[in-house]
């Protein structure tokens, strides 16, 4: 028997997202072919995604779209994706595209920088196949992408695995060098107030399936009660589930202004040398954070942060867990996760293990026996104390109607 294709296995993991009803983003067609909608355009797709509307076109430069990216276009209800770069390059079969496609979202490959100088943000256009119109004018023209073409594609990224490997080996040893002290002996680590040692911690990045991870554990975060740690967006996932983080861990680019004014301790990821653009953020709005020098991404230094502080088991929500996730984050700094993950690998465990491992130690029976013996002491006590003689005829009487309630659905 054949085994199946990872193409089709990875088909089978895609998330099902439902598309809002698209309208706001809307123009007039008058009947024209295509997509008819206004324009926001940026070369950052994680700030994109923060004003984008539903049904609006967005004009992105992101070349190997990544999982995480392409989500969040198709929960912002995007009418169409225009990409300047190549959405697969062919360095490794990245997991974006398939995703729009199967939304049955619009998307224009390859279709060079210039559109940026000729486009406006908020202008009326409309994409029509390969071309992007604003009224008769064409400003760009690029490739159309199918689900025959992406799967295509896919299947000749896999043999730009070994060299993506080769350099993220090498990338590696250079992050090993760099970082020798700080993955060794903890040094650098900066102290903080919130006290870790010898609880659970619960990191969260806004990474995927990060909503239902969140919600798989909510018997555990009642009972566990863990120190809760938001990775930039990660703190405002927190807060929509209904959740306070206890410390912020990130750059600061990507989270709200309510999270950071939440009441949680932050820490500002800031580059090797201590310069910190997200400090300034964050002392405009009034906040004092403590500043965490490293060349890791900022997911990896909550991880070593918690490790380092005592943490007894760090769970992680939304973040990576194997080489095409690396990899599909398209960042040269993902060695940096895998290594963290080496350094924690005793304490660390994926959202997903812990929600299919854990059981709440009160059982069924135990609520069952509780409840009955509850009814068992009110019953005893109606029947011995003065006050049964007015309320054991009452009871009588709502039993006897129920009967006959229950009686007279199968008459």
């Amino acid at each position: 028997m054949n085994d199946p294709s990872p193409n089709t296995d990875r088909r089978a993991r895609l998330p099902r997202l439902r598309l809002p009803r698209l309208g706001i983003g809307r123009v007039r067609d008058d009947g024209e072919p295509g997509v008819h909608a206004v324009a926001r355009l940026d070369r950052r797709t994680k700030r994109l995604t923060k004003r984008l509307q539903p049904g609006e076109v967005a004009v992105i430069d992101h070349v190997d779209l990544d999982r995480v990216s392409a989500e969040a276009l198709v929960i912002c209800g995007v009418g169409a994706v225009v990409n300047v770069a190549p959405s697969i390059s062919g360095r490794y079969p990245n997991l974006g595209p398939q995703i729009l496609i199967k939304a049955g979202i619009t998307l224009v490959d390859d279709v060079g920088p210039e559109i940026f100088a000729r486009l406006n943000e908020g202008d009326a256009v409309r994409v029509v196949d390969e071309a992007i119109y604003r009224g008769d004018e064409v400003v760009a023209k690029g490739t159309v992408q199918t689900a025959e073409t992406v799967e295509a594609s896919l299947t000749e990224a896999k043999a730009g695995l070994s060299n993506q490997i080769a350099a993220f080996v090498a990338n590696t040893m250079e992050y090993v060098e760099r970082e020798r002290d700080l993955l060794i002996d903890g040094i650098g680590v900066p102290d903080i107030r919130t006290v870790i040692e010898g609880r659970h911690a619960l990191i969260v990045v806004r990474g995927y399936h990060y909503r239902e991870d969140i919600a798989a554990l909510r018997p555990y975060l009642r009972e566990y009660r863990p120190i809760l740690i938001g990775v930039d967006g990660g703190a405002d996932a927190l807060i929509e589930a209904g959740y306070r983080p206890h410390l912020i861990v990130g750059d600061m680019d990507s989270v709200s202004d309510e999270a950071l004014g939440c009441g949680a301790e932050l820490v500002v990821h800031a580059y090797r040398d201590g310069r910190a653009p997200g400090l300034k953020r964050v002392h405009e709005l009034g906040r004092e954070a403590v500043v965490f020098p490293a060349t890791a991404t900022s997911e990896d230094i909550a991880m070593l942060l918690a490790d380092d502080k005592g943490a007894t088991l760090i769970v992680a929500v939304g973040s990576h867990a194997n080489m095409v996730e690396f990899l599909d984050k398209g960042r040269a700094g993902m060695a940096s996760t895998f290594l963290t993950r080496l350094r924690v690998g005793s304490k660390l465990v994926d959202a997903k293990g812990v929600s299919r491992l854990y059981r709440s130690r009160i059982s069924m029976w135990s609520l069952l026996l509780l409840t009955l013996a509850a009814a068992v002491t009110i019953v005893v006590t109606v029947a011995v104390s003065p006050a049964g003689d007015v309320i054991s005829p009452l009871l009588a009487d709502r039993w006897h109607a129920f009967l006959f309630w229950l009686t007279g659905l199968f008459k």
